[in-house]
């Protein structure tokens, strides 16, 4: 289902790209796909995969998901992308959208980095309002604090607050690793690598 759902969104993008390229103008918005898949390697519970596929055009962001917010759930966003900066760059996305599936509900977010030199920080936050019961609405975040050694390798730390993994902790942590060649991104995450919750993400991401 979730190799499909990915085709899916591929295919969709297709005219974006064809229509990206008409008349080869320089003042043409750049378009640019990125698809990734995530699997997560659980401890104490079946493992999962994730799946993220998003489109950017110009200053334009469309993003879904599948098993992000909730199991078994899909989300849909659009957002506007700010940046600027030289010596320092920053990007600010704000988005908003809607999940549907087992859970449905309202998603209002931000996505934003920061980089200078060698050192990145990101951070995506978003309030995940349940229609179906209040009570299940939750504020979500993932972030990661990272160092290029080199032009194909990044290290760092990162933490999220999520509710698709079910563990003690309200708040994890861990470290990772990227690799990057050619349009191809293979990362490991570890986290809560001190505790009996730990877990392993491994994800694989194309952009072109």
């Amino acid at each position: 289902m979730l190799a499909a759902r990915m085709l899916a969104a591929a295919l969709l993008l297709v005219p974006w790209q064809a229509q990206a390229g008409d008349g080869d103008t320089a003042d043409a918005p750049k378009t640019t796909v990125a698809i990734t898949g995530y699997y997560y390697a659980m401890r104490d519970e079946p493992d999962f995969g994730v799946g993220v596929a998003a489109i950017d055009r110009g200053p334009l962001h469309l993003e879904a998901r599948y098993n992000y917010e909730a199991r078994n759930s899909t989300s849909v966003f659009a957002g506007w992308k700010f940046s600027g900066g030289d010596v320092v760059s920053w990007e600010v996305t704000p988005i908003v959208g809607g999940l549907f599936g087992a859970a449905s509900g309202v998603v209002p977010g931000v996505e934003a980095s920061v980089a200078w030199r060698d050192f990145d920080f990101y951070i995506e936050a978003e309030y995940v309002r349940d229609l179906d019961d209040a009570s299940a609405s939750y504020f979500y975040s993932w972030s990661e604090l990272g160092w290029r050694p080199a032009p194909w390798l990044r290290v760092g730390l990162a933490g999220q607050r999520t509710m698709i993994v079910d563990t003690d902790r309200e708040l994890q942590g861990g470290v990772f690793v990227q690799g990057t060649a050619g349009s191809a991104t293979l990362s490991v995450y570890a986290f809560n690598p001190d505790a009996g919750s730990r877990y392993v993400i491994v994800s694989l991401g194309v952009r072109f």
